[in-house]
């Protein structure tokens, strides 16, 4: 009587001895293998995107820093290449420190979004209400001229009034900003 194909496999030697956690092996599709660089390509790209300042801040490594600082000079079809290349070296190494630092930088950018549209509504609340709130703002910053402030908010009501364009305003908004940045 012939062995079948299927009983010759019982015949392995060793074969019991083989665990079943070397059986598993995790299949990542070519789709999650693209994303994944992609997204480090978009990684790479804000990197570059980053003044020479905030690049300092982020921790690369000095092959890395030197393709981000070459991409940020390069123009046109040189540029997409060197993306790629920027992208190609993020794969190799740990981006988390990367990601962190990003998250950082944007968050600094966001609290400075946040104080403007601040400074915005008080310079609104400047027009509308007039010395109630520059009482307020003398509160907030006593370096504030309240003279100053006053023919500003004179000028601005004028000025809205009238349909012209907001130049007072614009001057509030700037006065408002010195303000903090001196108190700050």
């Amino acid at each position: 009587m012939t062995k079948q194909p299927e009983d010759w496999l019982d015949d392995v030697p060793g074969d019991d001895e083989i665990d079943d956690e070397d059986d598993e092996i995790i299949w990542v599709s070519k789709s999650e293998i693209k994303r994944d660089a992609e997204e480090l390509k978009e990684l790479g790209a804000e990197i570059v995107e980053l003044g020479k300042n905030a690049l300092e801040k982020i921790p690369l490594d000095d092959d890395l820093r030197a393709a981000v600082e070459l991409a940020q000079r390069i123009k046109k079809e040189g540029r997409r290449r060197q993306m790629q290349l920027i992208g190609k070296m993020l794969r190799s190494r740990d981006v988390e420190p990367i990601r962190q630092a990003l998250d950082k930088l944007k968050n600094r950018h966001n609290q400075q979004v946040s104080l403007f549209h601040k400074l915005e509504l008080l310079r609104d609340r400047l027009v509308e209400e007039g010395d109630d709130v520059v009482a307020e703002v003398v509160g907030l910053w006593p370096d504030a001229d309240r003279q100053q402030l006053r023919s500003l908010i004179r000028n601005a009501k004028k000025e809205k009034e009238g349909n012209k364009p907001p130049k007072s305003s614009r001057l509030i908004f700037q006065y408002l900003r010195e303000l903090a940045e001196n108190a700050g």
